[in-house]
């Protein structure tokens, strides 16, 4: 989508509907300084996860209008497929919604009303949404500009969503699919065997499918950046890198070190790290 003003940036809608690729990461903690520092970083989205991270509704609903404030696309994760989750986190200021662990056709039809038919629930809104009634067309107008901000993005991360993935992208509505590597990798018997070729394959099938569908990918992984970059050559676009713990664990740890050999202590081995379960 070409832009008419060259002042006016574009939404981070507008850039996964051009295919390019956004950058984010994944935050923790509710702290009033994090917002400032994503924003100097340059990023484009920020992924709040309310399914493994003890955030409320009401630290959620700051967190998502300061990141809007600076023009940053909070980007939520609910803890399970349920369209009045979808509402709530969309009514507390977030633009885009990822539901976990979609693997039926009906949880992404409600994960599609949800974030795209607002208001709309019930029948009314499963008969529209499969087809067998036809939106009035001012309704249809009205549906399409309350909701035209919003991203709806499931969460691919099973063996049975992989095998029925041609079926579950092909709803119309949808915008971008997110990657779990870890449930992936545990659903596939390969626990966190992220370099394992079928592992490896699982990915490639769930970016190819996504790509050629016209849907926007991502996928998450909270170490070394040369991950991502893998996946960025494979087709991903929607980077999600690291978190907030993850980074300033990693980074404290290289400091100290640093520090206490510098000064000719010995620098006794940390405990490997490890990345939250995300």
């Amino acid at each position: 989508m070409p832009l008419s003003d060259q002042s006016t940036p574009l939404t981070l809608k507008q850039k996964l509907q051009n295919g390019q690729n956004v950058y984010g990461t994944c935050l923790t903690s509710s702290s009033p300084m994090w917002p400032n520092a994503l924003a100097r970083a340059g990023l484009d989205f920020v992924f709040l996860d309310t399914e493994h991270i003890p955030l409320d509704r009401a630290e959620l609903a700051r967190l998502s209008q300061i990141f809007r404030a600076l023009n940053i696309t909070p980007i939520v994760r609910i803890p399970k497929p349920d369209p009045y989750l979808v509402c709530q986190v969309i009514d507390g200021g977030a633009l885009g919604v990822i539901v976990p662990y979609i693997e039926t056709l009906e949880q992404i039809y409600e994960l599609v009303g949800a974030t795209k038919f607002r208001p709309l629930k019930g029948e009314r809104l499963l008969n529209y949404l499969t087809g067998q009634d036809e939106m009035p067309a001012e309704l249809k107008t009205y549906i399409e500009q309350f909701n035209s901000k919003n991203i709806c993005i499931a969460n691919i991360e099973s063996m049975p969503a992989l095998e029925r993935l041609d079926e579950l992208l092909s709803v119309p509505g949808l915008d971008a699919v997110f990657i779990g590597p870890h449930d992936l990798s545990v659903s596939m018997g390969l626990p966190e065997q992220y370099d394992h070729p079928d592992f490896e394959e699982a990915v490639r099938q769930i970016i190819r499918t996504s790509r050629q569908k016209g849907l926007a990918v991502g996928i998450h992984f909270s170490l070394e950046p040369e991950r991502q970059l893998k996946w960025v050559k494979e087709g991903v676009n929607l980077v999600i890198h690291s978190s907030d713990i993850a980074l300033f664990t990693q980074r404290l740890t290289h400091d100290i070190t640093l520090i206490k050999e510098a000064v000719g202590e010995q620098a006794v081995p940390a405990a490997a790290y490890e990345a939250p379960v995300i």
